[in-house]
């Protein structure tokens, strides 16, 4: 058996070599991808990911929920799974890095761990998780990993899933089986991530990766404020009860609230709509989308009872009256402080310049992680472009973040 060798490095020819193929499916006008999830597009690139799985002498595995993975086997039969990778579905025209350099690197890993003669401790898996960015259902392949995935979420008697429905059979994935997807926790030691930060602040710092040590929780709701319909050019300012004038103070003193009282949170609004749409119509009625973010979840919680009474405050000063439903809730998830400290230590000895920083985007990670410890570590994005064709990290980082990576699992696992 061959010793571990925790110098060991990635074949950084090979992983560009990979991703430049890859970004050649789904390819758009500008340097953008789009493989939107169960998209032509994206079933192409599961394709080519398990042709590269095979040429590597890895064994291919799907499961119910539709994730693809490489597995390298212990010679341990009962040994538990260290599971890395992310996802290969884009948002339409979005960069080449997000997800994808994650599942690369993490296929590379493997690579380079069998060619070593390594013989893990752990069985070792690069997974593809079905559906991150939510073209059907947000986070989809994580969820139905840890057990979060039921015949209600995708039913098409209870929910219009029609058209979902349809491009899970057209995969060749069952609604009726996907919750046969989850795995028993006791079997997996662990989930390992890379992602770019799709954000400035290790760019603008100079760092060479980030550790995330928190996944922030994030909360939605549907906002209605509800006034009066009149005409235009004859009612009054005083008289009027103008629901997207209601609408549009509470979006402005939503962001100040946030910006001056919750310095690490964020909130957003979008989606607005009024009725009537007509130019000589006073708004009897104005909805929005909103969404607020924070890494602590007491904060989160205080953050969500201040903006519920901001509403109730904006629709009284303008006589209006105001409905508002949760969508949905996700706590933070802190990160593995034993991966935590796995990567600092692999960050020490490759003398790799690397930070503390939370994840304000959601990941695949911080699903594993109500199962599993997980960890992740971030790639410097250019200043901070995500989902967009202007996507960039430099390969520098790439290689670094790889190596980092391989050197945690085999610490972990050799």
């Amino acid at each position: 058996m061959a010793q571990p060798n925790l110098e060991l490095t990635i074949n950084s020819e090979r992983l560009r070599a990979d991703f430049d193929a890859l970004a050649e499916i789904g390819a758009t006008m500008g340097g953008g991808v789009s493989r939107l999830a169960l998209s032509n597009e994206d079933l192409a690139a599961r394709s080519w990911f398990a042709d590269r799985i095979e040429e590597a002498g890895l064994l291919v595995k799907d499961d119910e929920v539709g994730n693809l993975s490489g597995v390298l086997s212990s010679d341990d039969a009962d040994a538990k799974t260290l599971m890395m990778g992310s996802h290969l579905d884009t948002v339409p025209n979005g960069g080449r890095y997000d997800g994808a350099i994650g599942v690369l690197i993490a296929l590379e890993c493997l690579r380079r761990v069998k060619e070593a003669g390594i013989k893990p401790k752990s069985h070792l898996e690069a997974i593809n998780f079905t559906d991150e960015e939510g073209t059907w259902k947000s986070l989809l392949g994580s969820n139905g990993v840890i057990g979060k995935i039921s015949a209600d979420d995708i039913s098409d008697s209870i929910h219009a899933n029609g058209a979902f429905r349809a491009a899970l059979f057209r995969a060749g994935i069952q609604p009726a089986e996907i919750y046969r997807a989850r795995r028993d926790p006791e079997t997996i030691l662990g989930y390992l991530e890379v992602h770019i930060e799709q954000g400035k602040r290790l760019h603008e710092c100079g760092h060479e990766l980030g550790i995330v040590d928190w996944i922030v929780g994030r909360t939605t709701y549907d906002v209605t404020f509800f006034g009066e319909a009149a005409h235009a050019g004859t009612t009054t300012a005083e008289e009027r009860r103008d629901a997207l004038q209601g609408a549009a103070a509470f979006i402005i003193s939503a962001h100040k609230l946030i910006t001056q009282e919750f310095p690490r949170g964020v909130v957003n609004c979008g989606h607005v709509s009024a009725k009537p749409e007509s130019y000589n119509v006073v708004p009897s009625e104005a909805s929005l989308r909103m969404e607020f973010r924070h890494p602590e979840a007491d904060t989160l919680q205080d953050m969500e009872a201040r903006l519920i009474r901001l509403t109730q405050d904006c629709a009284r000063d303008y006589r209006l009256s105001v409905g508002t439903q949760r969508v949905l809730h996700r706590e933070p998830e802190q990160m593995s402080p034993e991966f935590v400290r796995e990567f600092e230590r692999a960050c020490r000895a490759a003398n790799v310049r690397c930070m503390s920083v939370a994840s304000y985007s959601g990941h695949n990670a911080q699903i594993m992680n109500q199962m599993a410890p997980a960890g992740m570590i971030f790639l410097p994005s250019v200043d901070g472009i995500s989902h967009n064709p202007k996507e960039y990290t430099e390969w520098r980082h790439v290689e670094i973040g790889a190596n980092v990576l391989l050197r945690t699992v085999l610490q972990l696992t050799a």
